[in-house]
């Protein structure tokens, strides 16, 4: 079975525009999403952006990088998803977002294995026993596909995913958790600025060249300097697809 993960990526952010061409340490944010979703076992690798010159330099990274791209609809991404999974003849999509620098390979693994452990249509670890930015999301071919076909609300287009995790009768969902942990206070993606400056922060502590540092890395910084959580607190988990479902 032919695993690919997507990492959808555009320019354009509506709350923090360029954010994934910020530069953290010695490159882009989307360079060292690439770099730690590498470490995942045995899938091959995607970057699905949009067909607009302003997106030209995600391809660009993507193909410094050594790995495939694929151009698509601009806002409606699970379109883009679809399109990215068929042409690359994949079985199995993981789906991971480009604004979580802080993503773990380890964990991203735990949820592949869970998928594969049981005929599951869909699993993912995006609870609160995990940190907001290390979301990773498994799901099949022929689920995306049903989901493309079916899927009318603009909400769902967007964010590829809510109709086959809201239909639980008709996919079977399974779902990774952190030992029963809650962790809704820990955001660790990159929607606004002061996300990008609390992620400086980690990689400026924690980041070495050629070395991947992991969930448990951060927690134990975070143990010790409590303070920089202050930085991005005030944020609330999910905004993007809160609003996006206002606008259905």
């Amino acid at each position: 079975m032919n695993c690919v993960i997507i990492i959808q990526a555009r320019s354009d952010s509506k709350r923090f525009p360029r954010k994934v061409l910020s530069k953290m340490e010695d490159n882009t944010i989307l360079w060292h999403v690439i770099n730690r979703v590498k470490k995942i076992d045995s899938c091959d690798i995607v970057v699905a952006t949009t067909r607009r010159k302003i997106d030209n330099s995600i391809v660009n990274i993507a193909k410094k990088s050594n790995i495939k791209y694929f151009r698509g609809r601009t806002n409606d991404v699970l379109d883009r998803f679809y399109k990215a999974a068929n042409k690359f003849d994949a079985d199995i999509i993981m789906r991971i977002t480009s604004d979580c620098p802080l993503i773990d390979p380890q964990e991203s693994n735990k949820v592949l294995k869970k998928f594969l452990s049981r005929k599951y249509d869909y699993v993912s670890n995006g609870n609160e026993t995990y940190p907001d930015g290390l979301d990773t999301e498994v799901f099949s071919f022929k689920a995306l596909k049903k989901a493309w076909k079916n899927s009318k609300l603009r909400s769902d287009r967007e964010h590829v995913t809510p109709y086959i995790w809201r239909n639980k009768k008709i996919f079977k969902i399974g779902s990774v958790k952190n030992n029963g942990k809650n962790m809704k206070a820990y955001r660790w993606s990159v929607d606004y600025k002061d996300d990008l400056i609390f992620i400086r922060h980690i990689y400026a502590r924690l980041y070495k060249r050629k070395e991947i540092f992991l969930m448990n890395d951060v927690l134990n910084l975070l143990r010790k300097e409590p303070h920089l959580m202050k930085i991005n607190s005030h944020h609330t988990r999910n905004e993007g697809y809160t609003i996006s479902l206002s606008n259905d």
